[in-house]
């Protein structure tokens, strides 16, 4: 299917298949970090009572990577989809042979697959070394490690 679909989109907008191996990359990436997420909420089931401020920790970082995989999931499906099925002129460059529209959409496709990768990299990480880096003190104030206000 994998081969067969990139085949088909190389075809349709005239572009090599390597040009095309973001798309595998992200849909794959899409599939590790479901993996992680249903691991990370297994892993926060057991997690003991008297680790609260690191189960809240868990939590909100659960939901920053879940947020950044949504992000990536909804660029990979529904933008490519948009693309597949456009009813639109195909807009050719100058130099020719590639389609503008799924150069853009590649270079929109990579940004969220590196900031996944790195979410949910750093998820791995910290759960591997049992959030150690989290002190078990007090509780958090989840709102003060949001970077938007």
């Amino acid at each position: 299917m994998r081969d067969e679909g990139v085949k088909k989109l190389s075809e349709l907008d005239y572009l090599y298949e390597d040009r095309l191996e973001i798309i595998v990359l992200a849909w794959q990436q899409i599939v590790e970090c479901r993996r992680i997420l249903k691991w990370s909420y297994a892993y926060g089931f057991y997690f003991p009572e008297k680790e609260k401020t690191k189960m809240q920790f868990l939590e909100f970082w659960q939901g920053e990577a879940e947020a950044s995989l949504e992000r990536l999931h909804y660029c990979a499906e529904k933008e490519l989809l948009d693309h597949l099925g456009s009813t639109e002129k195909l807009d050719y460059t100058e130099q020719g042979f590639y389609n503008k529209n799924i150069e853009r959409f590649r270079s929109k496709l990579i940004w969220p697959t590196k900031v996944s990768g790195d979410y949910f990299g750093n998820l791995v990480i910290a759960l591997e070394n049992g959030l150690k880096d989290v002190s078990s003190g007090s509780d958090i104030n989840i709102s003060k490690l949001c970077l938007v206000e």
